[in-house]
């Protein structure tokens, strides 16, 4: 870990330590490694975009980690898929993934409204479950994922990435640490520009819209950094006339002790996406906080001290390139290989799924 910033020079800059597993994109990383007997095998349920271009692949890369299977509805697609991403075995259906006896956890990247229904027919079937976020539709449903899995017996965790990235790490212990005093205020904005009504995260039957797709993470990693629930929710929602869906929404969370975070997420603004931790005796700004890429340095800015606000006290902590999805498969296997808690508690998600229909619940605006 860093060491106090509180003695160091204005406008200084600290490499971060690499740790042993430092991966990036397929051009910068090393080859998958050879996998032995020892390791978790995975099936993905679902060629989805974000499994092929972002997940499996870092799955794979994961010491302690087999990707064995891909199911879709299409077997041609399916097949396509294992050929593009080297795995050994394609399904036409998620049925005969999950009846497969090779395969220990499911890594579920479907839509939303299909995460329930698959979740619980993964722990029916014996397996441990990554699920893409937001868990479920709903507090409610996420609760009886939760019992269900618990009562089968297998483990759930939501896939929230970010968190397990050394960025957030170094700020979240940063924070905790006192380093810039008191928590005041968390500022954080998350967009991108999707206006296709065609897209799932445009349909409100598929669990779409900007609070459901984006948001979750300003809500997740507010909740992370104040190490709480908000006491108090105020939002401002404007949807889509036809379609329906949220497209810009932000919202006020209050926290125990008069903490605040403010954030604004949208589907129909520039791609863009930073975070500002504030505290009564500095600050930390995250450059990419969320889409962490994994072939580049990626920096976390630490203001304590100086003469602010025109001279303050800056650091510059810089990390070498990591795949934030890889962590998450390595974190979650190991769970499993040693039967001991997910990294984050399926607790986590529930609560977070409350805030979000908090949100939700506001009326659009007018």
């Amino acid at each position: 870990m860093h060491p106090d910033l509180r003695n160091v020079g204005h406008a200084g800059r600290l490499t971060a330590e690499a740790s042993p597993s430092v991966t990036g994109c397929p051009e910068h990383e090393e080859p998958i490694k050879e996998h032995t007997m020892t390791d978790v095998r995975w099936g993905v349920l679902s060629t989805a975009g974000i499994g092929m271009e972002h997940v499996t692949l870092a799955i794979q890369r994961a010491e302690n980690c087999d990707v064995v299977a891909i199911a879709s509805r299409d077997i041609d697609r399916a097949t396509a898929a294992a050929a593009q991403l080297g795995i050994p075995k394609a399904y036409g259906s998620y049925e005969e993934l999950l009846a497969a006896d090779d395969i220990d956890v499911v890594y579920i990247p479907l839509p939303n409204d299909l995460h329930a229904e698959w979740v619980m027919k993964a722990a029916t079937a014996g397996k441990h479950v990554l699920c893409e976020k937001p868990l479920a539709m709903n507090a409610a449903q996420a609760e009886e994922m939760a019992a269900f899995c618990e009562s089968a017996g297998v483990k759930l965790a939501e896939a929230f990435m970010y968190r397990h990235h050394p960025t957030w790490v170094e700020a979240v212990r940063l924070v905790r640490s006192g380093m810039i005093g008191d928590l005041q205020g968390v500022q954080s904005w998350f967009s991108y520009y999707n206006d296709d009504p065609s897209n799932i995260r445009n349909k409100v039957s598929n669990g779409g819209g900007a609070l459901m797709d984006i948001g979750c993470y300003n809500i997740n990693m507010s909740r992370m950094l104040f190490d709480a629930e908000p006491e108090r929710v105020e939002a401002s929602v404007r949807r889509d006339p036809v379609m329906g869906i949220d497209i810009v929404t932000s919202a006020i969370l209050e926290f125990p002790g008069g903490g605040q975070s403010t954030f604004t997420c949208s589907t129909r603004a520039e791609d863009y996406q930073r975070v500002h931790i504030v505290g009564t005796t500095g600050r930390i700004d995250i450059e990419i906080p969320f889409n962490i890429p994994p072939d580049r340095e990626t920096t976390i800015f630490v203001v304590s001290g100086g003469e602010p606000p025109v001279a303050p006290a800056t650091e510059a902590l810089v990390f070498p390139p990591e795949n934030q999805y890889t962590i998450q498969a390595r974190l979650f296997a190991q769970a499993v290989l040693d039967d001991t808690p997910v990294a984050v508690p399926i607790s986590d998600a529930i609560n977070n799924m409350k805030v979000i229909d908090e949100i939700l619940a506001t009326p659009s605006q007018t």
